[in-house]
């Protein structure tokens, strides 16, 4: 359990006493090769759920590239896997046609795209925001996701990809409802570019869709995947990658063609409209 786990504890035993404990019965496939043949490029590929991600694309039989700001993380990571890496600035577009260039070379032909890449800068509310914090947001959760897309699709067309391919969004359950923060309306905003590429590229092969993550383990967040996952939701508990990390697998493998356009949310129904809330 870490310090900020701790201190969460110790609050909420002097507040309600002892809690019983929360017991997530959490179940992963065995690998049986469904990601053969699949080239996949994933942002925020260096930790959290995009490094879990990786590995359970990787133990599946994909070919993997991440991609992140920190080459120390990167190279660490990608030691870790047994991938390759590439750093790159989501936020830096102008560099996307090169990397594009790069990472079909170094995948012998890249395949799907995993926009993962994501910042939550957490501010009190909507008074409390920023322009510095609104632009840095916006520009790598929603303009980032959506140039590195736009040179993804045109590199399929100039090598006439004809497989088909997939592309995945990390969207989060924020999304599913109001917000006044940038995080949630970027996430908000990604939904809607999620449903309206996926029915303009359909007939070229691709398919694009979303998971949309509950409270998930990670330095973001925060919360501890060896110590105490209570959380104050609906189901009282942190998401762990791994378990999300299962949700991506299948949306990139071919098992989902019929699924396009969707955003799969990972909490456990807690952002369903019940209206015996």
């Amino acid at each position: 359990m870490n310090i900020k786990s701790k201190i969460k504890h110790i609050i909420s035993f002097i507040i309600h006493g002892e809690t019983k404990p929360i017991y997530a019965h959490i179940h992963y496939l065995a690998p049986n090769n469904q990601l053969k043949g699949k080239k996949i490029v994933i942002t925020g590929g260096g930790r959290g759920l995009g490094f879990a991600m990786a590995k359970k694309f990787i133990a599946e039989g994909a070919e993997v590239l991440i991609v992140g700001r920190n080459e120390q993380t990167l190279r660490k990571s990608a030691s870790e896997l047994g991938c390759q890496y590439i750093t790159l600035d989501v936020q830096d577009t102008e560099a996307f046609k090169s990397f594009m260039e790069k990472a079909d070379r170094m995948l012998n032909g890249v395949n799907c795209l995993v926009n993962n890449a994501g910042i939550s800068l957490h501010e009190d509310g909507f008074l409390s925001v920023s322009s510095k914090q609104f632009d840095a947001q916006i520009d790598t959760n929603l303009k980032g996701a959506f140039f590195l897309t736009q040179a993804f699709i045109e590199k399929c067309r100039d090598k006439k990809v004809e497989e088909t391919k997939k592309i995945l969004f990390t969207s989060s359950e924020t999304s599913m409802t109001v917000d006044e923060r940038p995080y949630g309306l970027t996430k908000a905003a990604l939904n809607s570019l999620v449903q309206g590429l996926a029915y303009r590229y359909v007939k070229e092969g691709y398919r694009i869709n979303a998971v949309a993550p509950g409270v998930t383990v990670s330095d973001m967040v925060g919360g501890d995947a060896d110590g105490d996952l209570r959380y104050g939701n609906i189901t009282h508990r942190y998401y762990l990658p791994e378990e999300v990390a299962e949700v991506a697998c299948f949306l990139l493998s071919d098992a989902s063609n019929c699924l396009n356009g969707q955003i799969l949310v990972c909490n456990e129904g807690k952002t369903i409209n019940a209206r015996w809330k």
